[in-house]
């Protein structure tokens, strides 16, 4: 998303039609204007490579681009904190599109044209200032050539001008749980400059990294996320600069799929728990107002064993909403969430209100509170929350 299904497939597809007008005009405004159901059903699909069932996984390769699917992103998550306990959350993402099916005869595979390219790539980067209750974040789009953006495994790099992901230590052995940089820049100069590392072992999510979206055949993606990393860099929003630490996650998703004609949009949730345990549930919502049977999740133990998690364990109460004054969509803001076969009851809450992405694609994406029991012990943690599809006909 988003990176579920992260997020992320939707806002991908729905700012192709923003790519597309990037490489016929140079500057024009683009505002949220496509609709979840709108963006994940338009496109032909033929052609394209589909996920269709359990594969072999081969790092770093896998930790790299996968042309041929139609969309793919490298999704990163976390909640930061200064020495004082500033606390600060982000969400960064490189979103990758192939225009044009690998059996098209237009791959654009840039035959002594540095711009010809069926490449597209999108940013979306945020920061969530929670001491002073304000969400700032920006998006940028760009041709994957004339090396504008980018995703290589040799060295690892994943870039969007002057927004990357690079491996630190490329000459260590471990080419499958590595420690990345990201750094990315604002226009109104809020950045983040952070070292991630992993401290669990790399999840496969859904059926051994095969997450399935539907009944059609290959609607499907293959997802893999690192639900715990510790992170440590610096934050910068206004003229203030914070040395901060805390936790990220990071999903990874590649596929050629999209919503079906009866799904409007996800509530996916990232927790991290104070007992080590993490936590990723995405439900998928109906038109009708039903949860899909194609919702799930994971729970991952502090040594990294995966449960999976279905719909049918899950209660999930919403026990507030929030009207965005920009667009005037109601999210939920506060929710209920437990799982009594682990014997866990979680109260989740937004640490403020407005997190909205109005960008090309609008949605939620913002920190949230942690607070429950699991096996009637006492727990915190921290999490991120992702919404699409609400405030829309």
């Amino acid at each position: 998303m988003k990176k579920i299904w992260i997020l992320s497939v939707l806002i991908l597809v729905g700012a192709i039609g923003a790519g597309l007008w990037l490489l016929g005009e140079e500057h024009a405004e683009i505002r949220a204007s496509v609709s979840v159901a709108e963006a994940m059903g338009g496109g032909s699909e033929e052609g394209y490579l589909r996920a269709s069932g359990p594969r072999e996984f081969v790092f770093p390769e896998d930790h790299g681009p996968h042309p041929g699917y139609r969309t793919e992103w490298w999704y990163y998550t976390g909640n930061l904190f200064s020495q004082k306990g500033r606390q600060f959350g982000y969400q960064f993402t490189i979103f990758r599109s192939q225009l044009n099916p690998p059996d098209s005869g237009e791959t654009g595979t840039a035959q002594g044209a540095d711009w010809n390219t069926d490449q597209l790539y999108l940013g979306h980067f945020a920061i969530s200032d929670v001491q002073n209750q304000n969400h700032v974040f920006d998006e940028r789009y760009s041709r994957g050539a004339a090396g504008l953006a980018g995703a290589q495994v040799e060295p690892f790099e994943i870039w969007l001008e002057d927004w990357r992901i690079t491996r630190l230590n490329p000459d260590e052995s471990n080419d499958k749980n590595f420690p990345t940089r990201i750094q990315a820049r604002m226009e109104n100069g809020a950045s983040i400059d952070i070292e991630v590392t992993p401290s669990k072992p790399l999840t496969l999510q859904g059926d051994q990294g095969y997450d399935k979206k539907g009944p059609e055949e290959g609607n499907a993606s293959y997802y893999l996320s690192f639900t715990r990393m510790e992170t440590k860099g610096t934050v910068s929003v206004g003229d203030d600069t914070f040395q901060v630490e805390g936790q990220s996650w990071m999903d990874h998703e590649w596929s050629t799929s999209a919503l079906g004609e009866d799904q409007e949009g996800w509530d996916w949730f990232s927790i991290q728990l104070s007992n080590g345990y993490d936590l990723m549930y995405y439900q998928l919502r109906n038109t009708d107002g039903s949860i899909s049977t194609f919702t799930t999740g994971s729970l991952i133990d502090p040594d990294g064993n995966k449960t999976t998690i279905s719909p049918e364990d899950v209660n999930l109460e919403v026990t507030d909403r929030w009207e965005s004054p920009h667009s005037g969509a109601e999210y939920p803001s506060q929710w209920t969430l437990e799982i009594p076969k682990e014997n866990l009851r979680l109260e989740l809450a937004t640490l403020f209100d407005d997190q909205e992405m109005d960008v090309s694609v609008r949605y939620y994406e913002g920190t949230i509170s942690v607070n429950g029991t699991m096996n009637e012990k006492e727990i915190g943690g921290q999490g991120y929350i992702e919404m699409t599809g609400y405030g829309e006909d």
